[in-house]
């Protein structure tokens, strides 16, 4: 999550504080090519600890499991995936598309990096919605 959070309160209020159009691309291509694997990164980890956590629930409810647990793990994993599906898309489908375009040495005009500016704050902004909605179902099957 705090990947997601730097994206949207650092990085982009950072590139659009720069004067230079080249600059802005290179500034931004630069940072989304860290960010992208740190992001499916912790996307991996979310998953993984889920799971794990999941493994000792199940252990301790036993056959109670599905009665207590199940309509709020259901749900879930339901917006988990929605959350790797849309983080999947930011990362490989906007950020790693436009990357590659800068090391190609494609031009990339003014209008085409604010378009891919304004998709990356959609998805970011929809990817963070989904990861407290995670995080707070998560928290409800603990306590």
């Amino acid at each position: 999550m705090g990947a997601v959070v730097c994206l949207w309160a650092m990085l982009l209020p950072a590139t659009s504080s720069l004067e230079n159009h080249k600059d802005k691309v290179s500034f931004l291509a630069r940072s989304l090519k860290l960010y992208s694997p740190i992001q499916i990164g912790a996307l991996g980890v979310l998953l993984f600890t889920g799971a794990f956590q999941l493994t000792d629930l199940k252990a301790a409810y036993r056959e109670l499991f599905v009665k207590q647990l199940g309509y709020n793990l259901g749900i879930k994993l339901l917006v988990t995936f929605f959350l790797v599906l849309f983080s999947v898309y930011q990362s490989m489908g906007i950020a790693h598309r436009f990357v590659k375009r800068h090391e190609t040495g494609d031009m990339i005009t003014s209008q085409e990096f604010d378009s891919i500016v304004l998709q990356l704050r959609r998805s970011n902004g929809l990817v963070l919605i989904l990861a407290l909605i995670t995080l707070w179902f998560g928290l409800r099957l603990r306590f």
